[in-house]
């Protein structure tokens, strides 16, 4: 009897679902997703007990590097299965620039306002280097499969996002069904309005455009002339 294979690390890591512990973060039009780092520690122990990390320091135990014009670098190695992978990443405002050990300023373009704005970029703090070292380990983790999808701007792993898409897509096909089914312009209107999630959508916007041909719409009433006033009658 043939032995199973056994699947490689980046094949087990990344079929794990991790959407339940996802942590957005929303700053103006841009939400960025971090994935919680106790969780996925965990998960990579419960696999891998001999997995290990570490933390990149320079000669002074200080875990970052420092570059006077571009700002502070934390770096991580994770070993799994005697494979070791290196992983970077700026220590960062909540803006996502760059901090430095002093504060500085930037100029952006107030859209609004229509003219440049200067903003400030605070000085970095431990808690600042401490936060970037862990999620610095995160995105470590995902170079062997875990999570790996968060970092391509999705949210689900590509088995479950097609599932959903499929599932979207069955979805539309029964409300244009239901379109398709109207008995008069009411109903078509009522499915209409229930679905502004579809309302840009091309089948649907064309299946009830079609069953609105098939009833239109009754002719308003025409005003009727006003009868000129007779002075004689006042």
């Amino acid at each position: 009897m043939a032995t199973e294979q056994k699947k490689s690390v980046f094949a087990t890591l990344n079929a794990i679902d991790c959407s339940e512990h996802i942590e957005k973060k929303k700053n103006g039009q841009t939400e960025l997703s971090y994935l919680s780092w106790p969780w996925a520690w965990a998960e990579v122990q419960k696999l891998y007990p001999d997995a290990d990390y570490n933390v990149y320091k320079d000669e002074q135990q200080r875990p970052y590097i420092e570059d006077p014009d571009y700002g502070l670098m934390c770096y991580t190695t994770v070993t799994i299965e005697g494979k070791t992978r290196e992983m970077w990443l700026p220590v960062m405002n909540g803006a996502n620039k760059a901090m430095r050990r002093q504060a500085y300023k930037y100029t952006v373009f107030n859209s609004y306002k229509k003219c440049d704005e200067e903003k400030t970029v605070e000085a970095a703090t431990m808690f600042d280097i401490n936060k970037t070292i862990m999620r610095c380990l995160v995105k470590n983790l995902a170079m062997f499969g875990l999570g790996l999808y968060i970092y391509a701007g999705e949210d689900l792993p590509e088995d479950v996002v097609k599932e959903q898409e499929q599932a979207a897509a069955d979805a539309k096909t029964k409300i244009i069904e239901q379109v398709k089914a109207a008995k008069n312009r009411a109903e078509v209107t009522s499915i209409w309005n229930a679905h502004k999630e579809l309302q840009a959508d091309a089948q649907f916007k064309a299946a009830v455009m079609e069953m609105g041909n098939k009833y239109p719409a009754a002719p308003k009433p025409q005003p009727q002339p006003q009868q000129p006033t007779n002075p004689a009658q006042q």
